[in-house]
């Protein structure tokens, strides 16, 4: 498995694929999970309500949102992957936090479900027939393969980690 070209995705999702180390994606993806897990296990219930600025979105809302958009970007994975051709619709994040409501969803349940969703992930991308990471298909009106979708999830939830450690941790 390589780093995704150029031509793989729009230019946009680069500030994600960016921020993936070399190696392998599914290391990288199962390490991810188990550094991110100890991470948020150590923010507390009241923390997870704090927002940095009065328009910014909880701690809580951003766990939900990378929740959220893992599951989306997963399943244009297995939509490209077992080539279906119809193309996909975007999704409007903030439309996807308010229809959440993840600030009354205890803390630790969403540190469990983002679990939850990264082994599907995983496990996902774990089974995937080797020709399927090469195969494409279009989200959002951009084209994807599958491989840099796996690349994308990686690096969606290195930046948001990164935002809530800089943003929402560190008193500034």
């Amino acid at each position: 498995m390589t780093r995704p070209a150029t031509t793989e995705t729009a230019s946009y999702y680069f500030r994600y694929i960016d921020l993936v180390p070399d190696g392998d994606i599914l290391e990288i993806l199962a390490k991810q999970l188990t550094e991110t897990n100890s991470f948020l296990s150590r923010i507390s219930e009241d923390q997870s309500l704090h927002r940095y600025a009065p328009d910014k979105w909880t701690i809580r809302q951003v766990l939900n949102h990378i929740i959220d958009t893992e599951r989306v970007f997963l399943y244009r994975a297995l939509w490209f992957a077992r080539g279906f051709a119809e193309s996909l619709p975007s999704m409007d994040q903030d439309v996807g936090v308010a229809g959440a409501d993840a600030n009354s969803v205890n803390w630790a349940n969403l540190v469990e479900e983002f679990r939850h969703v990264r082994l599907a992930t995983l496990s996902f991308f774990r089974n995937l027939p080797e020709a399927a990471w090469s195969r494409t298909g279009v989200a959002s009106e951009n084209p994807f393969t599958v491989c840099a979708l796996a690349y994308i999830i990686a690096g969606h939830l290195k930046h948001h980690e990164t935002v809530i450690r800089e943003r929402y941790l560190s008193g500034g």
